[in-house]
């Protein structure tokens, strides 16, 4: 089944300490913790590329890339 939301949701689950900020500012429910306590992607379909768990992420443990941001670098 072919990915149908705009974004790619990278994790590190070396940086990411398990704080659940990121499950729970996400508004489509995107992201929970697994059973290692960390996060992890569950629906990306639903995903429509807020940023806000990469913006909320203390530990820049997640990056969000979409078609039009894949290989540009933030100003």
């Amino acid at each position: 089944m072919k990915n149908k939301s705009p974004a790619e949701i990278h994790i590190d689950t070396d940086w990411c300490k398990g704080c659940g900020i990121c499950v729970a500012f996400c508004p489509k429910n995107v992201l929970v913790m697994n059973r290692m306590a960390k996060a992890q992607v569950a629906t990306i379909e639903a995903c429509i590329a807020c940023l806000l768990c990469e913006l909320r992420c203390p530990d820049l443990a997640i990056q969000v890339t979409t078609p039009e941001t894949d290989g540009k670098q933030a100003a």
